[in-house]
C-alpha cells in the first residue's frame, strides 16, 4: 500500500525522463544518465533502474547509443502513456485492498492480494492516493464464510477444468458423518462469499449442489466426463436469492409486510422480477418469482411477525410448521 498513501498527484520522474529523451532526440541533443539524474534530482543508479522499468515493464523502446552517449527511442513517435484515472477510480483502487477482508482465511486471499499488488506496481509513480482515513472512518462487515481447505479448493477447480470425475468425502447439511461420493463437476458458484459447485452425482444419477466447505479428501480419477449440451446452471440457482436446488421452475411469491415496514421494504432491491404495492392500511405487498423456496422460507422466518406469506400456500404451510416447531422449544 506504500504507493497509494498520499492523496495527491505528483509529477513523475518517468514522464520527465520520457520528455527529456524525446526533446533531446528532436533537437539533436545528448541525454544520458548523468543529465537525467541532474534533471530529476536523483542518482544515476536510480535513473538506470527507471530506464529498465520503462523498457521492461512499460514497453518503452529505449536504446543507448554508445557513440553519441545518449538514450533514444527506436520509435520516434513513441511517448510514455499516462494512466488516466479519476479521483473516484483512485478511491476504488484504495478500497479494493480493504474489500479483500471478506476473503480472509480462504484459498483466494493470497492470490487476490498478489493480483492487487501487481496492479499497484503497474501504476505510474505519479499516481498516489491517501487511504489512511479508511482505517478509522470505514468499516467492512462481510458474510460469514465456511472454512475451505486450499487443496480441496484447487482439486475441485482442476476437476472442473480438466473434466475429470472427482472422488471425495462429503457431509450433507443434515448429517454428521461423511459419505464417499463420486461426481462430475459442471459449474462453480460463489454466493455471498460461500462457494458451491453443481455436479452430476453418480450415486443419485442427477446433478446436485455441493458445498466446498463440506468436502474433504478430494481426489481426481482418470475418468473423463462431458457436460450435457442442455445443461443450464441457471436452472439450479437464483443469482439474487440463493443456491438451493429445489424447484427448477420458478414459483410466484407474494408477501405482505405490516404497516411500519415501508422503509425496510422500499429501500432495498429484492429481486429483478419484483413488484411492490402500497396498500391503504399502510401494509406493503411484495411479489417476485424464484426457485429458491428454502431461502425464502429462511428469510420470512427471519422477519418474524412483520411479514405474512400470501402465496404460494405450500410456503405458508412451511412457515406455520416451522413456527410450531419453534414454539415447542419455549
Amino acid at each position: 500500500m506504500e504507493k497509494i498513501r498520499e492523496y495527491k498527484i505528483k509529477k513523475s520522474r518517468l514522464h520527465m525522463i520520457d520528455n527529456a529523451i524525446r526533446a533531446a532526440q528532436e533537437n539533436g541533443r545528448r541525454v544520458n544518465a548523468s543529465t537525467l539524474a541532474k534533471l530529476t534530482e536523483m542518482t544515476s543508479r536510480t535513473i538506470y533502474r527507471d530506464i529498465d522499468y520503462m523498457r521492461d515493464i512499460m514497453g518503452a523502446p529505449i536504446e543507448y547509443d554508445p557513440v553519441k552517449r545518449s538514450f533514444y527511442y527506436t520509435e520516434k513517435n513513441y511517448f510514455l502513456k499516462a494512466v488516466p484515472l479519476t479521483e473516484g477510480e483512485l478511491f476504488s483502487i484504495a478500497l479494493f485492498d480493504q474489500l479483500l477482508v471478506q476473503y480472509r482465511n480462504t484459498p483466494l486471499e493470497e492470490a487476490l492480494h498478489n493480483i492487487f499488488s501487481k496492479i499497484v506496481q503497474c501504476l505510474p509513480d505519479n499516481i498516489s492516493v491517501d487511504t489512511s482515513f479508511l482505517e478509522s472512518h470505514v468499516s467492512f462487515i462481510s458474510d460469514k464464510i465456511g472454512t475451505m481447505d486450499i487443496k480441496t479448493f484447487h482439486t475441485i477447480f482442476t476437476s472442473l477444468q480438466k473434466k475429470l470425475t472427482m472422488i471425495f468425502e462429503y457431509r450433507s447439511a443434515k448429517k454428521s458423518d461423511f459419505d464417499i461420493r463420486k461426481a462430475d463437476p459442471y459449474h462453480a458458484i460463489c454466493f455471498k462469499g460461500t462457494w458451491y459447485f453443481i455436479a452430476y452425482c453418480h450415486e443419485r444419477n442427477v446433478p446436485r449442489m455441493f458445498s466446498f466447505s463440506r468436502v474433504r479428501r478430494a481426489s481426481l480419477s482418470k475418468m473423463k466426463f462431458t457436460i450435457p449440451d442442455d445443461f443450464d446452471p441457471n436452472k439450479y440457482f437464483d443469482r439474487e436469492m440463493g443456491v438451493w436446488v429445489s424447484n427448477q421452475k420458478p414459483k410466484h411469491i407474494e408477501l405482505r409486510f405490516e404497516k411500519g415496514s415501508e422503509a425496510y421494504v422500499l429501500e432495498r432491491h429484492w429481486h429483478s422480477t419484483q413488484t411492490i404495492k402500497k396498500n391503504k392500511d399502510g401494509s406493503i405487498n411484495l411479489k417476485f418469482s424464484t426457485t429458491q423456496i428454502p431461502e425464502v422460507l429462511r428469510w420470512v422466518l427471519g422477519q418474524g411477525h412483520t411479514v405474512k406469506v400470501i402465496k404460494p400456500l405450500d410456503l405458508a404451510q412451511m412457515v406455520k410448521i416451522e413456527c410450531e416447531k419453534t414454539m415447542k422449544l419455549y
